[in-house]
């Protein structure tokens, strides 16, 4: 199909300047010729190329795109206009948003400082775990596909490739082979498995590696024996490109990079949180690496990944479920044991239903216990309340599994939790029917009504009793 004039007019849209031209589509920007409403932002029309010679996934991605465009909502995805029908002239006109990609942050000569990429890790994370809660994975994530607006937004775009747990998988249906951009490309993708969220996840470390260190974790393949290395070869360590680079930065990509998808985060929202929280981050020896493992580790990793059955996914809302945030609040102020014990055993159950969740053990103190005294000061007060989180959180420890404390500040006890809940995405929220105690029960008795009705989550309340209370109570009655 020939570049269109501008001018051109298109169903009712006045075609303008292009704006793109890429390998599949290209992108006008378009306004409504007369007599329809202002939709309140800018447009562009994106037109698959159909030119001789073009493959067959031009097409078959512009059905995706559609399809999945109508049933995403959310501040990380353009909003749809209208559709052009396939047989005559297909389009899609959408919500133009002014920005830049990473395509051409990465084109800048200075490299990013560490902390705008991590900043911007955490953001790209959530956007991601947003689009997963909505049953869709991307599947092809890469720098010319997320969007800076110029309003702060992190948006992601070109959703060809696809997958909606919900419709029909026409990529894989019509298409018996690998698609996607090789150099961000899944080991599973690879394989021809499509619908893990933990692809994405892949797909943001290969991002962060290339960010931090202007080089391809796996290089760029062109053939299939090049894709498929990335099923047993470990990238080379960050720190070997940027010495600088912290040990727990370099453990969260290449967790993101490992080549079995058990082996990453379970959910973008697990990757948002030690990105956020880097003191949290338990560096092993991957972080502290400067050279790849062995051929021997290789080897075996080869003859592993010979034999390996991969399989299609849960649908990614019910995967994300069943690896949930957990937050306690844990109070430290005229709190009883019974109190302690029973949050305790409250969010022990909760976790035994949920393997790979992580919690997240937080108390908030107020201002004003911070004062000049080399004894009370910030540090000290913080130190001191997070020893007593860690010995309250030590008998829930588990092998694999992840725990973090976090002392907060503020005055408001509700609105510091309910932040951080929200913060943080978390899922499940555990905390005392009386959160500061008996004494103050009837003074702040509004603070668990508080968060479980502004909480964007479930909220578990929990009454303190004792073991051996119920033990004395029935001994008395005998």
């Amino acid at each position: 199909m020939t570049r269109l004039a501008p001018g051109s007019e298109i169903d009712g849209f006045l075609v303008g300047d292009c704006l793109h031209d890429g390998g599949m589509a290209r992108l006008y920007r378009v306004t409504y010729a007369s007599g329809a409403a202002d939709p309140g932002f800018p447009m562009v029309m994106k037109m698959p190329h159909m030119r001789e010679g073009d493959g067959a996934e031009n097409i078959v991605g512009f059905e995706v795109e559609h399809q999945i465009l109508q049933a995403l909502v959310g501040p990380h995805v353009p909003r749809l206009v209208a559709a052009g029908d396939l047989e005559h002239l297909p389009y899609l006109v959408m919500e133009y948003i002014p920005g830049h990609t990473l395509e051409q942050w990465l084109e800048s000569p200075a490299q990013p400082a560490i902390e705008a990429v991590v900043r911007l890790g955490a953001t790209l994370a959530l956007a991601v775990h947003n689009l997963h809660q909505q049953d869709t994975v991307h599947l092809d994530l890469k720098p010319a596909n997320v969007l800076i607006a110029d309003d702060g937004r992190l948006v992601l775009l070109d959703f060809g490739l696809s997958c909606h747990a919900h419709y029909p998988d026409l990529l894989a249906e019509q298409l018996r082979r690998a698609v996607g951009s090789p150099a961000w490309m899944s080991p599973e993708q690879v394989v021809g498995v499509r619908g893990d969220p933990r692809s994405d996840i892949f797909s943001i470390g290969v991002i962060l590696y290339q960010l931090l260190t202007r080089e391809l974790p796996f290089g760029a393949p062109l053939t299939p024996g090049g894709l498929r290395q990335r099923l047993w070869m470990d990238p080379p360590p960050l720190r070997r490109w940027r010495p600088e680079l912290p040990p727990w930065l370099q453990e969260v990509i290449l967790r993101c990079l490992a080549p079995e998808a058990a082996q990453r985060y379970p959910s973008a929202a697990h990757l948002a949180f030690d990105l956020q929280h880097p003191g949290q981050v338990r560096v092993t020896a991957r972080g502290q690496a400067l050279r790849s493992a062995g051929f021997w580790v290789h080897l075996k990793r080869w003859l592993r990944a010979t034999g390996r059955q991969y399989h299609p996914s849960p649908l990614p809302q019910r995967q994300i479920a069943e690896v949930p945030i957990v937050m306690v609040a844990v109070p430290q102020h005229d709190v009883s044991d019974a109190t302690l014990y029973s949050l305790r055993e409250a969010t022990a159950r909760s976790l035994g239903t949920r393997p790979g969740a992580r919690l997240a053990c937080v108390t908030v103190i107020s201002s004003g216990t911070v004062g000049n005294s080399l004894d009370n000061s910030e540090t000290q007060v913080h130190r001191r309340h997070l020893a007593q989180l860690h010995q309250w959180a030590r008998p829930l420890e588990a092998p694999g599994r992840q725990i973090s404390c976090h002392v907060l500040e503020g005055g408001d006890v509700a609105r510091a939790l309910l932040a951080y809940a929200r913060g943080n995405h978390v899922s499940v929220i555990v905390m005392g029917a009386a959160t500061h105690g008996l004494k103050t029960q009837r003074l702040i008795a509004t603070v668990p009504i508080r968060i479980a009705m502004e909480a964007p989550c479930t909220v578990i309340l929990v009454k303190q009793a004792l073991p051996f209370e119920a033990l004395a109570a029935a001994t008395g009655k005998a």
